[in-house]
């Protein structure tokens, strides 16, 4: 009994977000759902600048490698980061190699999504940032992989923090066109 109110809870907390219907003209093959602790994300992969980048993303998304995954940096006025399925606090990447730099001239703007990476331009590998203001001083140094297209109000109800102490997750992400 108690299993099957668990279950039908599961479900009621789940129906908004099930619910939400995803923005027009999406590409859903090259995007992303992420359904946080705080609600759904929707970003467009820009495969046209940074194809390999977005392939890895939509590969880890698909193997079930970013569910369950925090956001491990906040900071406030500059970016949220997340996709540490390793080690769950900034310091792991994916059993994938690390990715050539894709550099692009699109700016780093509220919405972007670029790839996090170590200090060699080639070293992104799962972890990516999403931004809540101009960056300008990452133009041409990083790679934006996509663009919020639904749910930056979601972004800026994260916790904040640097680590973030008991911080908002990614419940569970998907390639768009995965939904059922």
């Amino acid at each position: 009994m108690i299993r099957i109110l668990a279950v039908l809870a599961a479900l009621v907390c789940a129906a908004p977000a099930l619910a939400q219907s995803l923005p027009a003209n999406l590409d859903k093959a090259n995007a992303i759902v992420i359904d946080t602790t705080k609600g759904r994300i929707v970003i467009k992969l820009r495969t046209d600048l940074a194809p390999q980048h977005a392939e890895r993303i939509k590969t880890l998304a698909r193997e079930g490698y970013y569910n369950n995954v925090p956001f491990h940096r906040v900071i406030d006025g500059f970016m949220a980061q997340t996709g540490d399925g390793k080690n769950f606090n900034g310091t792991g990447g994916s059993k994938y190699p690390d990715l050539k730099a894709e550099f692009s001239n699109v700016p780093f703007k509220r919405g972007i999504v670029g790839m996090a990476r170590a200090s060699s331009p080639d070293s992104a590998n799962s972890q990516f940032f999403i931004m809540y203001a101009d960056g300008s001083f990452l133009n041409g140094k990083y790679t934006v992989a996509g663009e919020v297209v639904s749910g930056m109000e979601v972004v800026d109800k994260l916790k904040r923090g640097e680590p973030v102490p008991d911080p908002d997750k990614m419940v569970k992400v998907q390639v768009a066109s995965d939904i059922k």
